[in-house]
């Protein structure tokens, strides 16, 4: 089994090269999905976010409010931390299991968003980061998912420089082309991830 840390900064492309790795048949372990699987209702996590944080972070039908919480957490480091030491094990312990079922000579992608910023190159045998120009990552942002240029900008700046980025990367994916030369690209760097899998 090969294990692959995959990141990118925000509007770099991430989701769509793990989708295409997905087609090419890699497993995929996705990080943020699985940190909302964790809090769904009726979850002990659920129930620990709420112990923390109070009913207030609940929203009427008795899922987890992710824009309140969110909005509490991000202005107070401490909260933060807080509802990282609840959360962070819980999605650990979801990734190995997801991990564990997978086959013996499976490519298995962990798609990790803050893999950078949490120093989590070293839990992957290959670190590949998908790699866009700041001007491409805040373009995608505004034109395609709405969000405010300043908004935008915050969002990127919270976020691992591009230097930091490619600093622990085994293998960059250049995402400021057109789909078709992603499309090749995501390809050859399967075919390699596929060799060191199976040992070449």
């Amino acid at each position: 089994m090969l294990k692959v840390g995959l990141t990118g900064g925000i509007g770099a492309g991430k989701s769509e090269v793990s989708r295409l790795l997905v087609e090419h048949g890699a497993v995929l372990i996705d990080a943020d999905r699985i940190a909302r699987e964790v809090v769904a209702p009726g979850t002990p996590g659920l129930a620990a976010v709420v112990e923390a944080f109070g009913e207030g972070v609940l929203a009427d039908d008795g899922s987890l409010d992710r824009p309140r919480l969110g909005s509490i957490v991000f202005a107070d480091p401490d909260r933060l931390a807080v509802l990282n030491s609840i959360l962070h094990p819980l999605v650990g312990a979801r990734s190995r299991e997801l991990e564990e079922a997978a086959a013996e000579d499976a490519v298995v992608i962990h798609d990790v968003p803050l893999l950078t910023e949490n120093g989590l190159a070293p839990l992957y045998d290959i670190v590949v980061v998908v790699d866009a120009s700041a001007e491409t990552q805040l373009d995608r942002l505004v034109r395609l998912r709405g969000m405010t240029e300043e908004d935008a900008r915050a969002r990127m700046a919270a976020q691992a420089t591009r230097e930091a980025r490619l600093e622990i990367a085994d293998i960059v994916i250049d995402n400021d082309v057109p789909l078709e030369e992603l499309q090749r690209r995501v390809k050859d760097v399967w075919d390699e991830l596929v060799g060191r899998a199976h040992g070449g």
